[in-house]
């Protein structure tokens, strides 16, 4: 894998923690971001030591704040094209991992920010956590939105949140099923490594009782 220049990725106790290290962008996703996250997420799908990931934003301001608009303004018809396929394969890649990805949403999830926590399997938010924004259609981008917000809040409520755009807290965003959990900002990794743990444990019972069964 080669060196990371938008992420921070470490491994630590069967757990990858995956950073969105752009904070003087609000961790805005650029192509290079994109392509680092597909890249680390690969890399722990394919560590059997691994056995699950947390996803978060570098600083408290926001988790990750959508597509970088510097970019994209330079963007010619092809790179925009290309943003949207690797941002496509890299949300896919997360939601069709094998291996439980949580979200610990620690500010601000507009556009693609709201796409990256929608294709993890849980999400966590602590309580100033902020969903959407003021452009049109923050919701759902180009990288499967649509598809993920139907099936986490129906498809009432997930027309009115496209169509008007709203800015959703985290209170409202657990209310409709968006946020598994409202944690203590202190707590949000914390709470996340206890999930896991859990989950871990849950597989390895599961799995080593039926391994002992057949021996």
């Amino acid at each position: 894998m080669q060196p990371l220049k938008n992420l921070l990725y470490e491994k630590r106790a069967g757990i990858a923690y995956v950073t969105i290290n752009r904070p003087q962008a609000m961790n805005a996703l650029s192509h290079t971001a994109l392509d680092e996250l597909r890249s680390v997420m690969e890399d722990a799908r394919g560590d059997p030591v691994v056995h699950g990931v947390i996803v978060t934003g570098a600083g408290d301001k926001a988790f990750v704040t959508g597509a970088d608009i510097t970019e994209i303004a330079s963007n010619s018809a092809i790179d925009a094209q290309a943003f949207t396929r690797i941002g496509r394969l890299a949300f896919d890649l997360i939601e069709r991992l094998g291996k439980p990805v949580i979200a610990a949403v620690n500010g601000f999830a507009s556009g693609e920010g709201c796409e990256l926590a929608m294709a993890c399997t849980l999400r966590l938010a602590t309580a100033d956590a902020r969903f959407g924004g003021p452009e049109a259609k923050c919701f759902v981008r180009g990288f499967g939105g649509m598809q993920r917000l139907l099936r986490l809040v129906g498809k009432g409520r997930a027309l009115q949140l496209i169509l008007t755009a709203d800015t959703i807290d985290a209170t409202e965003a657990h209310r409709n099923g968006l946020v598994d959990e409202i944690v203590d900002a202190d707590q949000l990794i914390p709470r996340a490594e206890t999930i896991l743990g859990q989950m871990g444990a849950e597989h390895f019972d599961r799995h080593g009782a039926d391994r002992r069964a057949v021996g």
